[in-house]
């Protein structure tokens, strides 16, 4: 073999391996500046877990629909009255299969037409079953086959921090999802000033809700109601508030049963030691450190026929002690209409009992 032909193999043999090595280096940079070695598989790449909102949109999301509704204004003119229909937009979940749905009394509160909206494109006509502005809870029933449902967890166990994903129809923007904290738990907001009509117990959420959502599924990380979602506090941002499911369900299922809550016809708040001691210091006498302290009784109620008046503390229904105003609402509806409750309460220092026919 020639010098040259040696040479020229000799090149070509060099030239070789800088190609091989220079593929190399670039494999070996390439993976290094992704953070793992050729063949190395990214931790949790084999077994990488679905997001969990994902998760529980794709499951429970079928289940929120959107409410339209349509009423009629009587608007004054100078020489006669107008009638002009106005149209809604809120949302609701269907909780049983045989199509009943849980929202707002406000989304369909004086509704002449509800028309249900369902997210696989379906609509039906809506009938309501009960609704009751006191709560600001409302059942509807729509007639369908094969509807989703959304499963009903509880709202006894929820602690601040968990989080949450909240589905409804914001400003008329079909199936919205939002996603944030459970930021506080046991607020009461008043939702009529004038009239002095408060929800209490509410979740506060910093999850996103906006005109729209009233009515829809505030859900925990297993894709469970806990909460349907009813306001939001203008002035501020991330600030929304959810009625707790567990006292949605007691007012669902008295709505599905007598169209109506069964109610004291009383309304105050709950007792605790600081407030007892202030109250004792105003009236000059003693009050008891726990109870249900009578604000207002409404007028022709069971409450002021039983003779039940403001300033009362119920500290018993049925021999069953009463702690919290929580409690006493949720002895009575453990009630029907004609149901007869003796109520142990204390009045000016003195125990006594009285009878309220519901």
């Amino acid at each position: 073999m020639s010098e040259r032909s040696l040479f020229e193999r000799r090149i070509l043999v060099a030239a070789t391996v800088l190609t091989v090595l220079s593929i190399a280096t670039g494999v070996i940079l390439g993976s290094f500046l992704r953070g793992r070695w050729p063949g190395q598989k990214l931790a949790g790449q084999a077994t990488m877990p679905e997001d969990p909102v994902v998760t529980i949109v794709e499951q429970v999301g079928p289940a929120v629909v959107k409410i339209v509704t349509t009423r009629e204004l009587i608007l004054d003119n100078f020489f006669f009255q107008i009638v002009e229909e106005q149209q809604g937009v809120g949302s609701g979940v269907i909780v049983e299969p045989d199509g009943t749905i849980l929202t707002n009394n406000h989304v369909i509160a004086d509704a002449k037409e509800i028309l249900v909206f369902l997210p696989d494109g379906r609509s039906f006509t809506g009938e309501v079953l009960g609704r009751d502005e006191f709560s600001d809870l409302a059942v509807i029933k729509i007639e369908g086959e094969d509807l989703p449902t959304a499963p009903l967890g509880s709202s006894k166990d929820l602690r601040v921090g968990e989080p949450v994903v909240a589905i409804g129809n914001p400003f008329g923007f079909d199936n919205s999802v939002t996603a944030g904290r459970v930021s506080a738990l046991g607020r009461n907001i008043t939702i009529d000033p004038r009239s002095g009509l408060d929800l209490q117990n509410m979740i506060q959420t910093d999850a996103s809700i906006n005109p729209g959502n009233s009515g829809g599924a505030l859900l925990n990380n297993r894709g469970e109601v806990i909460g349907i979602n009813t306001a939001v506090y203008q002035p501020g941002q991330g600030i929304g508030f959810a009625i707790p499911i567990d006292s949605a369900k007691e007012v669902m299922d008295q709505l599905k049963r007598y169209g109506r809550v069964v109610r004291l016809g009383a309304l105050g708040g709950t007792l605790t030691p600081q407030i007892a001691q202030e109250l004792s210091r105003q009236l000059g006498e003693e009050v008891p450190d726990s109870g249900a302290y009578i604000l207002a009784v409404q007028e022709g109620g069971p409450a002021a026929q039983a003779g039940i008046q403001t300033g009362d503390v119920i500290v018993s229904v049925n021999g069953a002690p009463i702690r919290t105003m929580e409690e006493l609402v949720t002895k009575v509806r453990g009630h029907a209409p004609g149901d007869r409750l003796v109520i142990g309460l204390i009045r000016q220092g003195a125990r006594q009992e009285v009878t309220v026919t519901l």
